[in-house]
């Protein structure tokens, strides 16, 4: 391993000094910062342009200001954007910082819904659910990624604030997406119509349930999860976490889930005060989670057992689950104090902070969550589409293998070959797919930060070009070329994990 992280990191090193190089040569290429001079019509025009020469050293052969700025760049000096005289690496810093919060919370949902979409479409083939992700995959993998931003600005944005004014929903649309809901499930479940019949039944009478609840409820105007609501969705998380991971005949994992979700109700008013009485950071957050995370799997080992680790696995899953529904929970309790500082329409359209709101940690939480909403959204349908193929194509490769048909001819349950064989062998390709898609949305969503106006990465590059400032322009291409190098490290590590065939130290 450690030979290999090295024969890696050394090739990655020369590739990224010589692409550096060549960009260097590029971007000079391709950028005048005298431009706006020569178009001049000042009187002193020869005098400014030659100030500029000399402030740029434009008039020093441009493979010498490389090496010029490539030893700046090792003390740590990423220059200066000569045109607002602002150091580059508190552009950079502050543009990372808005990218990584959109790309994180885009590519976590885009994974978790696509690759499930997509194997359990790959297991109900050729039925009406397959067909309907097929279709549904297609199409959103087809819409230009600015169309869709504009049409969640005007319909999720502009139509969702309007609805906050009067925020009632017509007995017949809960009724009729209740039943579209319920459908959904029968297809995805599959199996005997008894059974289609069954499934839809409840899932069109939960689907009723909660959103009568929030209806009746006055939800809207103070939306809140609370310690029975807390309870009741970590219920149903521990038992689908059972379901899927160990089976519900697993009793020591079924009362481990069981038990945390007890715990987390139990621990919900203590953190409220622990809340209330620390100073909140993302770090703070961070750690709780961990220790949230830890503390299931704990009681997974002390239930026991000879598959006790299945069991605190699980555990764990749902712990992590518990803490961020009563983070999400503490964070929707300023809903109210913010909405009334946004007038009533808290879901913005552009930007990635409110100026001059003020306000405690979790207000700041909200309203960069409310600010990430519409942007996660756009990217999240686009590439949602991308994995849900790959997961299916994968999904449907390894189930005609060999050893699938033989792990069933031994009388393993079909819950174990699935997620056991099937599924860990499916996410082969994905762990290729996903850490370059990760560095690609890292170099900057351009389009959307561009519809949605976010000052990330995407954006600080299209500006810098534009303003002819090739500091921030190298400096974006530095950090988009190491994380491109450093997401093909990766994808082999995460490639050798999955595969047990492939072996990093040959």
């Amino acid at each position: 391993m450690l030979n290999f992280l090295f024969r890696r990191i050394a090739a990655g090193i020369a590739t990224l000094v010589v692409a550096l190089f060549l960009m260097y040569l590029l971007v000079d290429r391709s950028i005048d910062p005298l431009q706006d001079l020569v178009e001049s019509t000042a009187p002193n025009k020869q005098e400014l342009i030659a100030q500029r020469i000399e402030d740029l050293n434009l008039d020093v052969n441009v493979v010498v200001r490389f090496f010029q700025w490539f030893g700046n760049l090792l003390t740590g000096d990423f220059g200066i954007a000569w045109r607002s005289g602002r150091d580059v690496s508190n552009l950079l810093t502050h543009a990372i910082g808005s990218t990584l919060e959109l790309v994180s919370a885009a590519t976590i949902l885009a994974v978790v819904l696509g690759v499930t979409v997509g194997i359990v479409s790959a297991l109900r083939q050729y039925s009406a659910f397959d067909y309907v992700i097929i279709f549904l995959s297609f199409l959103l993998y087809s819409l230009p990624s600015f169309w869709v931003a504009v049409l969640l600005k005007q319909w999720a944005a502009i139509g969702f604030n309007d609805f906050l004014r009067d925020p009632v929903i017509a007995w017949p649309v809960i009724v009729g997406a209740s039943l579209l809901v319920g459908l959904l499930w029968s297809l995805a479940i599959g199996g005997r119509a008894a059974r289609r019949l069954q499934v839809f039944g409840i899932a069109t009478a939960a689907n009723v349930a909660l959103l009568a609840y929030i209806q009746l409820t006055g939800w809207w105007d103070k939306p809140e999860i609370g310690p029975v609501l807390l309870v009741v969705l970590g219920a149903g998380t521990a038992f689908a976490v059972v379901g899927v991971f160990a089976g519900l005949h697993n009793r020591r994992a079924l009362w481990t889930a069981l038990t945390v979700v007890v715990v987390g109700g139990v621990l919900y008013l203590p953190m409220q005060v622990l809340f209330d009485s620390v100073a909140e950071s993302h770090w703070l957050i961070l750690g709780l989670g961990l220790l949230a995370a830890a503390v299931g799997y704990v009681v997974g080992r002390l239930y026991g057992g000879p598959d006790w680790r299945l069991s605190a696995r699980s555990g764990a899953v749902v712990a992590v689950v518990m803490g961020a529904l009563v983070f999400v929970d503490q964070v929707m309790q300023v809903w109210q104090p913010y909405v009334r500082a946004l007038n009533g329409r808290p879901i913005p359209t552009f930007g990635d902070r409110t100026p001059n709101l003020g306000g405690n940690y979790w207000v700041q939480v909200l309203d960069s969550f409310t600010h990430l909403a519409l942007p996660t959204a756009t990217l999240v349908l686009i590439a949602f589409a991308s994995y849900t193929r790959y997961a299916r194509s994968s999904m449907l490769e390894v189930m005609n293998q060999d050893y699938i048909r033989t792990a069933r001819a031994k009388g393993l349950p079909e819950r174990l070959v699935i997620v056991r064989h099937g599924f860990r062998n499916a996410l082969i390709p994905l762990a290729t797919v996903v850490p370059i898609d990760v560095i690609t949305l890292l170099g900057g969503a351009i389009i959307t930060e561009a519809v949605f106006a976010r000052p990330g990465m995407g954006q600080l590059f299209v500006r810098s070009l534009t303003d002819a400032e090739i500091e921030p322009v190298m400096a974006y291409l530095l950090v988009t070329a190491s994380l491109a190098i450093l997401a093909n490290i990766i994808a082999d590590i995460v490639y050798a994990t999955i595969d047990p065939r492939i072996r990093l130290d040959a």
